[in-house]
């Protein structure tokens, strides 16, 4: 999963990304509204953490902003300004969870996860597709009941574009997604191609389709059509 921290605390913001990176999430942090909305914009995340109290706003008109432009994008707001109202006004305007602070990083974490597994699982720890079972838990990936020894930016890739099946993501997209802003600087994302290929390579040993398509001058998907 990929997270964007919109909090202002740095000592928070601190245990906030080392915590969750240590639990394998990548984690980006801005610490105002207007560097927020300059990443939603430029990238895509799996979840925002959003404090409401930031020193150019109210966190509210951000996730306001977000339900309008992106309303299928997870929103999970933590914040001490935890008056019945504000929980009721940021659940309203599309949040989908509310977790007040002081709050416990273990805690954020299965309220994270729970976000993913309704968003993206249907509600399981499990995502299936066919022949492919794909474990969040245990960050484990079976084939026909094999065990695929993955790496975890493989598995991190593979669910990445099983969810989003069917859907041509660019190299700089997967890079992005999964390594992180950093990879902006790069003059190419030729690796990327790497860990398709690896990937693919993988699958196909243990008895499964081929569904890693690569879409000349694009970029690569998830095939549901792969014979």
């Amino acid at each position: 999963m990929k997270i964007l921290l919109v909090e202002d605390n740095p000592e928070l913001t601190q245990n906030i990304c080392q915590y969750l990176s240590q639990q394998g999430l990548l984690c980006e942090a801005v610490a105002t509204l207007y560097e927020a909305e300059d990443r939603i914009l430029s990238f895509d995340y799996d979840c925002i953490l959003l404090d409401l109290m930031l020193p150019d706003g109210n966190g509210l008109q951000l996730l306001q902003t977000i339900k309008t432009a992106h309303p299928q994008l997870n929103v999970l707001i933590i914040s001490a300004k935890d008056a019945l109202d504000d929980r009721l006004k940021g659940l309203d305007l599309g949040a989908d969870d509310y977790l007040p602070k002081p709050f416990h990083l273990a805690e954020l974490l299965a309220r994270i996860r729970a976000i993913f597994r309704r968003s993206k699982l249907g509600g399981s720890d499990t995502l299936e597709y066919n022949e492919i079972q794909i474990n969040h838990q245990s960050l484990e990936v079976t084939v026909l009941g094999k065990l695929l020894d993955l790496t975890k930016k493989e598995f991190d890739l593979l669910v990445f574009l099983l969810t989003n099946k069917n859907k041509v993501l660019s190299k700089q997209a997967i890079a992005t997604h999964l390594w992180g802003d950093y990879t902006d600087d790069l003059a190419n994302f030729d690796f990327v191609y790497q860990h398709i290929k690896n990937l693919r390579k993988k699958i196909c040993a243990a008895g499964g389709k081929d569904y890693l398509t690569t879409v000349y001058g694009l970029g690569y998907k998830f095939d549901s059509n792969a014979s």
